[in-house]
């Protein structure tokens, strides 16, 4: 193994499904606010002071018990490269990630979706954090969905490699784990389009809205709005087809492992929102054709990419593979709210901005990271 790794070569390897040791050398409390995570990853904590300590002591062969290759991690790929430095002295095949957590955090990759019906649906994926944002793209023209504010200059871009111009950027709903791109592509010649029950949360900013059933054209290859509260109270999902069995954009609502948790907006009874989304779920979501694409808003870290890389499944095999959905209401209320994870890092402050109420100044990295906490389990 090489003295370094990318983290595009890193993620590579975890999508891969290989075992990969990582030994994260951060302070304590910036591991446990998050890190690298994913299926076949290994995880231990070693601070670099252990490392120093056993650089004056001889040797460093004690300090982990990982598979490996073992990957060392720190936040700009500096201490890390020292811990690296003494693994493979004391014949550990390991590897510093270059650029540490911060550059695994602006890692963002874009893959093409198979779709049912030939659309043309990029998927977009950022290994930190889980998110999946989406480009529609049919002739010369493109529409993109979940964008990200820090990634807001590849979607244009993107769209004109494929030779279409963005048009629209649209919100599935009022995230609260990263800050929207909406709002900063709209700045250019790009509309802003968001659910039409987001006004009823405050929306500070122009944009268009969409209500169930409403329908955008991108070229030939339709988007239709499909409300699917419960998550949020305006969440929508959002329906690509062209000609067949679609891909359903679903935003936070149903995902690849999982549904979505109902206690992250203000004012909102999780377990009334819980019941909302069992009904989302089963009579709007589930009731479409089972050869429905699924790609959801976010991925989780134990969930492995199809043999393409991209986070996508038939309805089917989801409706199948995900326990949550066989109960009936009352199991799945209690099941769902009975021990929800922590609320993603900022919440509040992400919502707000998010809503046009605030403008963060500080780097996005800071106020963003941390684990898909969007899902209920």
């Amino acid at each position: 193994m090489d003295e370094t790794i990318t983290p595009s070569d890193l993620a590579d390897l975890i999508a891969g499904g290989e075992r990969v040791g990582v030994v994260d050398v951060r302070d304590r409390d910036e591991f446990e606010r998050w890190r690298v995570e994913g299926p076949g990853v290994e995880v231990e904590h070693v601070p670099h002071a252990r490392f120093l300590q056993a650089q004056v002591r001889g040797g460093a062969e004690d300090l982990v018990d990982l598979p490996e290759p073992v990957v060392a991690v720190c936040g700009r790929g500096e201490a890390s490269g020292h811990a690296a430095d003494l693994l493979r002295a004391a014949g550990v095949e390991a590897a510093n990630l270059e650029g540490g957590t911060d550059a695994w955090a602006r890692l963002y990759r874009a893959r093409e979706l198979e779709t049912p019906d030939g659309a043309t649906v990029v998927q977009y994926h950022r290994p930190a954090t889980g998110c999946l944002g989406y480009l529609v793209v049919d002739g010369d023209d493109a529409l993109v969905v979940d964008p990200l504010r820090a990634f807001a200059d590849r979607y244009g871009a993107d769209a004109a490699a494929r030779g279409a111009t963005l048009r629209r950027a649209v919100d599935t709903h009022v995230h609260a784990d990263h800050v929207s791109g909406v709002r900063t592509l709209s700045d250019g010649d790009v509309t802003a389009v968001v659910p039409e029950t987001a006004r009823d949360r405050g929306l500070a900013f122009d944009a268009e809205t969409l209500a169930d059933g409403d329908e955008v054209a991108v070229g030939e290859t339709t988007v239709r709005a499909v409300a699917a509260p419960g998550h949020t109270t305006e969440m929508t999902a959002l329906l690509v087809e062209r000609g067949g069995p679609g891909t359903l954009l679903s935003g936070d609502s149903l995902f690849l492992e999982s549904v979505a948790r109902p206690d992250l907006e203000s004012g909102v009874d999780p377990e009334r929102a819980a019941a909302t989304l069992h009904e989302s779920v089963h009579e709007r979501l589930l009731a479409l054709p089972g050869e429905t694409l699924l790609a959801p808003g976010h991925v989780g870290p134990t969930v492995r990419p199809r043999a393409d890389g991209t986070y996508a499944e038939p309805l089917a095999d989801v409706a199948e593979a995900v326990p949550l959905l066989a109960l009936d209401r009352e199991a799945f209320v209690e099941r769902v709210t009975a021990s929800l994870p922590p609320r993603p890092a900022n919440a509040g402050r992400i919502v707000a901005a998010n809503l046009g109420r605030e403008d963060p100044d500080e780097d996005l990295l800071t106020l963003e990271v941390g684990p898909n906490n969007c899902a209920a389990t």
